[in-house]
């Protein structure tokens, strides 16, 4: 199927699916949908509401509709009921946003890989085109939460059977879509190898920060709480993620290395987090350790532009070994180098600037991060390190040319984009920035 072209003197019209968070606080999603109104696309977003949020609004020329989520718990079962409310909440929605004409491009973001159907039905309909948002591997992700607990429960061969169902739904979604965007090369190796795309049909955009926006700020002293040094951790907080081991590791350094000079602050939220403060609690690190919970944008900032040492605790494992955590590249961002463990795509994001750990190894992870807190030199060299990386490589105006140009082409539309010159140091300001906006993702 060649170009569709959205007809003279109409805008291409573009609904973007999205189900595990609203927009616009999906930060990728939301500067997907910046990119292509700037390039002169007609936007609408499916989505889930967030708390307060209306069921229909305008957010800077994008319409986002939105429906009431429904998550009956945390287990393999709750989450096909709660795929299958919003498979049908947003079929109905895109119905209801076609009625003011037929969209030239869907765009379903996973996970889940249930929307194909949708792509399918519209393509019949309409001629309208698919790209596939590739934001995470479902069947690993399976694997990451629920695969190795069945299987010790006595139960892999339902593990198997999910799996296989999985692997399945994804297979479909990638022989719908007209091009895959992937997040990063691996993903990109994913889509041609499992899904059977063409180099062709494919794109690698990373979900890089803006560093217009994100970037170290004044320092909030009040935030060390009267301590000399702050340790920070900003992501999801999800089985998958490691947030205990960070925790752990915060402990060790307070009572085995005796540190009491540290404060850490863990902004996020997600199925782990009051286990998390459970075990802040049980480890008697409850002063040291701050776990506020979903924070507002602002309160960020102030946190990322006062502390020392950002933490990607994620462990080793098939998807997070070939996936890139958002909260890495956020602290190159603001100019913080990482600790992490040594996964392969993490050393692709952050490369020197970040200190590589072997897996699970709680001891060596705390002593990484005292070891950057007692040098400043080192720890300053790889903040410039991961700030310029993110300016010059990794950050959304790197991205922004790439992504539009999938539209273009499967629009037939051409045209020359706006190349924005981006600072190579950090600014520094009284005030953290009314739009300053950090991502919450992994």
């Amino acid at each position: 199927m060649g170009p569709v072209t959205a007809g003279e003197g109409r805008r291409p019209r573009v609904a973007i699916i999205v189900q595990n968070l609203p927009v616009p606080f999906d930060r990728r999603v939301w500067l997907e949908c910046r990119a292509l109104t700037g390039a002169g696309y007609d936007v609408t977003v499916v989505c889930p509401k967030g708390k307060g949020d209306p069921a229909r609004q305008v957010l800077d020329g994008v319409t986002i509709f939105k429906y009431r989520p429904y998550a009956p718990g945390g287990s393999a079962l709750g989450f096909v009921v709660e795929y299958l409310w919003s498979f049908l909440a947003t079929a109905w929605l895109i119905g209801r946003a076609r009625r003011a004409g037929r969209f030239d491009v869907l765009q379903a973001c996973n996970p889940p890989d249930i929307f194909w159907p949708i792509a399918r039905w519209l393509r019949l309909r309409d001629r309208t085109r698919f790209v596939f948002d590739h934001h995470d591997l479902c069947p690993e992700l399976y694997d990451s939460r629920f695969g190795a607990a069945r299987t010790a429960a006595g139960a892999p061969g339902g593990s198997q059977l999910a799996k296989r169902g999985l692997l399945a739904l994804e297979r479909a979604t990638f022989r719908t879509a007209d091009h895959v965007t992937s997040t990063n090369a691996s993903y990109a190796e994913v889509a041609m190898r499992r899904g059977g795309k063409a180099a062709d049909d494919v794109t690698i955009v990373r979900t890089g920060p803006d560093p217009l926006k994100l970037q170290r700020r004044q320092e909030v002293e009040a935030l060390r709480r009267g301590r000399a040094h702050l340790v920070a951790y900003i992501g999801v907080m999800g089985p998958q993620d490691g947030v205990h081991v960070a925790v752990r590791a915060a402990a060790h350094i307070v009572h085995e290395l005796g540190r009491e000079d540290v404060s850490f602050t863990f902004m996020g939220s997600g199925d782990c987090h009051a286990d998390l403060v459970a075990l802040r609690d049980s480890l008697g690190i409850t002063d040291h350790l701050d776990l506020p919970g979903r924070v507002p944008d602002a309160f960020v900032v102030d946190v990322l532009s006062t502390a020392e040492v950002g933490l990607s605790p994620d462990p080793k494992n098939p998807l997070n070994d070939v996936s890139t955590m958002n909260k890495t590249m956020e602290y190159m961002a603001f100019s913080m180098p990482v600790v992490a463990f040594d996964l392969k795509e993490t050393r692709v994001s952050a490369g020197d600037a970040a200190v590589y750990v072997a897996d699970g190894d709680i001891e060596k992870y705390a002593r990484a991060v005292l070891d950057l807190l007692d040098d400043v030199p080192t720890r300053t060299a790889m903040g410039r390190l991961g700030r310029e990386k993110v300016v010059r490589e990794l950050g959304w105006p790197c991205q922004e040319a790439a992504y539009v140009g999938v539209y273009d082409a499967l629009t037939g539309r051409t045209g020359e984009r706006k190349v924005i010159a981006l600072p190579t140091e950090p600014a520094t300001t009284s005030a953290a920035a009314p739009d300053a906006d950090p991502q919450t993702g992994a």
